[in-house]
């Protein structure tokens, strides 16, 4: 069995002097870096105090989904001979919050809209979404139902060539 290790650097740039002194006296504020890429801003969510401006976990969390996703999808399909001209994802993620602050994501819903060339075989695009969702690695990692409802749509006109 292969393993894959994955070092990420987060460092919390929200000190405004006096630490975490006081629970309104510190920003959320971090950033998120990984072998010279460069870096994400981060923060927590709105409602927990945090930058609406910058991504927080739970939005990182919900695109990992979405991104491994369609990664395996597109590489399901360029074996398949299934020509993705357009790929967009509207997904969504549900937290619930408890009495004591703590909280879990429930479920997430992943809604692609592909677009394939014409005269593609619109069931077997369609069909690779399933595998691509039994395949995904940040899928196969969660707790909670991720959903998947795509649509596949056929181009207009003649295909790439």
């Amino acid at each position: 069995m292969k393993q894959h290790t994955y070092e990420v650097r987060v460092d919390w740039t929200g000190n405004d002097g006096e630490g975490t002194k006081t629970y309104k006296g510190y920003r959320r504020d971090h950033t998120i870096t990984a072998g010279g890429k460069p870096q994400i801003h981060g923060s927590s969510d709105p409602s927990f105090r945090g930058d609406r401006s910058r991504y927080n976990p739970e939005e990182l969390l919900v695109a990992s989904l979405s991104s491994c996703h369609m990664l395996w999808y597109l590489h399901l399909c360029s074996v398949n001979h299934i020509t993705v001209l357009d790929y967009r994802d509207a997904a969504t993620g549900v937290l619930e919050e408890l009495e004591n602050g703590s909280g879990e994501f429930v479920r997430v819903a992943l809604r692609p809209t592909v677009t394939v060339s014409a005269g593609d075989d619109l069931a077997r695009a369609l069909a690779l979404q399933s595998d691509a969702h039994r395949l995904c690695f940040i899928a196969r990692s969660v707790k909670f139902p991720v959903d998947i409802a795509p649509e596949i749509k056929e181009a207009t006109g003649p295909p790439p060539g």
